[in-house]
């Protein structure tokens, strides 16, 4: 194609953004609804590229590639493969969503008109996240995807350090020390994992002599590039450990309860839905396309890691009190299910890895978006300030139900196909993983039905009673997602076909095949 549709995909948030911060500061409405145009605008190109994707072609399609720094061979190319695609089109499709839903979280503090929260700011940090975000998804070139891996820490930062959870509104000094506490740890666990990927960067090069995926795949093809054992090792360490902190992967993971407690609910739905994703994304892209053996080498300890990822964050989720650091700590657990998959080394499980990463993008998005609307009206994050919403709000109620149970992967929902088919890819390749992976399932099912329990039913508590239901704003936020929640548990093969032939491509990379099934010859 001769129209860099790519590009336009991400420019146009980044362009958006700064448009949006330079409206004037009195036009604050102005400022959201462009916002808010600009997302969807970029969601329609989205939708084009995931359109023009073509499925059974080549492995990276739409591809654009120009010369950036000649003299250190850093190209700007950029190519999607199915992978690539769908999380593009995951992060289109959300922002809009944070966007609606985080539509008051950056006005006028009502307790202190002393204080004002740049509106503009706000949504406009919000896009350029989605720009590095969707070239982060995109980027073909190692560099590249460095410099874009970095530079989203700048906005994330200022979301989660400048505009705080409504819930703390009342305690200006606490709540920033919070927040600053968090942004900090965000932005130190971020970097640090950052500059060991730098210097594995740059080993990369002086082994291979690029940056350009293709073309030290196609080093690797004609035996021009040939890594010593212990070189490829090192060189993998330093990509995953970077990865592994994004993921997050125990035990890298502490900042995530922090960032996503303390920082707006729809931020919190961008760290984790959005963001995170760049971690568990590249592993498959880069850790598996560009050291193939050492990632067979890690695999037995990366997958204690991930059991330990699932178990521990699935404890942890049942005995919290606090609403979003149960959404978060589940969140572990489930990014521990993704990475089991990846490295199951099954076509299975690197399927149901990919898929999970689209399907708990969306269920995260809907339960933590509606546990936001329903703290934001209560002005708490503590389980034990609520009770018997479901007889003043219903239908708050009756969303946050199928948000929750999207989340321990009720069979009809979205998260049942990826979850199923990364049991099954662990099963097939290692029976004592996959037995060991199932106790997040059932505690996912705890931490679920005791928060509805505690929250949702019983006598109505005090300050309850007079809790409106969800207005047509939030009803415009949580029914779609809803809706596409259900779709995609009933029908998944829009996101099958196109994932499907890049996990092959994958397996590929790394030299590996479906352990074959053991059944008795007939008689």
């Amino acid at each position: 194609m001769s129209f860099p549709l790519l590009t336009a995909t991400a420019a146009l948030p980044a362009i958006g953004a700064i448009a949006t911060a330079a409206v004037p500061a009195a036009r604050r409405t102005a400022a959201k609804w462009l916002a808010l145009a600009v997302s969807l605008a970029t969601l329609v190109l989205a939708g084009i590229v995931f359109a023009r994707f073509e499925p059974g072609g080549d492995r990276y399609q739409l591809t654009e590639s120009h010369a950036w720094i000649k003299d250190f061979g850093v190209r700007y190319e950029l190519g999607v493969d199915g992978i690539g695609v769908a999380l593009l089109a995951l992060t289109a499709l959300l922002i809009p969503f944070v966007i609606l839903a985080g539509w008051h979280d950056a006005d006028p503090l009502e307790t202190n008109s002393s204080r004002w929260r740049p509106t503009q700011g706000f949504f406009a940090l919000i896009l350029m996240v989605e720009a590095m975000v969707i070239l982060s998804f995109t980027a073909t070139d190692v560099f590249l995807f460095y410099i874009l891996f970095e530079a989203m820490l700048i906005p994330m930062y200022f979301l989660i350090g400048g505009f705080g959870d409504r819930a703390h509104a009342g305690s200006d000094e606490n709540a920033a020390a919070q927040r600053s506490y968090a942004a900090v740890k965000f932005l130190l666990y971020n970097l640090a994992g950052g500059l060991i990927m730098l210097a594995a960067v740059i080993g990369l090069y002086v082994v291979a002599g690029s940056f350009s995926l293709s073309e030290i795949a196609e080093a690797r093809a004609n035996g021009s590039l040939d890594m010593a054992t212990s070189t490829e090792r090192w060189l993998f360490l330093g990509f995953f450990f970077a990865f592994a902190v994004k993921a997050p992967l125990w035990p890298l993971h502490t900042w995530l309860p922090n960032a996503m407690g303390e920082a707006t609910t729809p931020v919190a739905v961008l760290i984790t839905a959005v963001v995170d994703k760049v971690g568990t994304f590249a592993m498959l892209r880069f850790c598996l396309q560009l050291f193939p053996e050492a990632s067979k080498w890690a695999t037995p300890v990366i997958l204690v890691l991930a059991l330990i990822s699932i178990v521990y964050g699935a404890l942890l989720a049942v005995g919290q009190r606090d609403i979003k650091r149960l959404i978060a700590y589940a969140s572990i657990s489930h990014f521990g299910f993704i990475v089991l998959g990846i490295f199951a080394m099954t076509s299975q499980g690197q399927s149901g890895a990919t898929l999970y990463m689209v399907n708990h993008g969306i269920s995260t998005a809907a339960l933590m978006l509606v546990a936001g609307f329903l703290i934001t009206r209560r002005g708490s994050r503590l389980i034990a300030d609520y009770g018997g919403v479901q007889k003043v709000a219903p239908v708050l109620a009756g969303t946050f139900l199928i948000g929750g149970l999207a989340t321990l992967s009720l069979p009809g929902l979205a998260p049942f196909v990826s979850e199923f088919l990364v049991l099954v890819g662990a099963f097939s390749a290692y029976p004592v993983a996959g037995i060991i992976a199932t106790v997040g399932i059932v505690l996912a099912a705890l931490y679920v039905l005791v928060l509805y329990q505690r929250t949702m039913t019983g006598p109505v508590r005090e300050g309850i009673g007079s809790m409106p239901d969800l207005k047509v704003r939030e009803l415009a936020v949580a029914l779609p997602l809803i809706a596409l929640l259900i779709f995609l548990g009933v029908f998944p093969k829009p996101l099958t076909e196109v994932v499907n032939p890049a996990v092959q491509h994958t397996m590929h990379d790394v030299q590996k095949k479906d352990p074959q099934p053991e059944v008795e010859a007939a008689k």
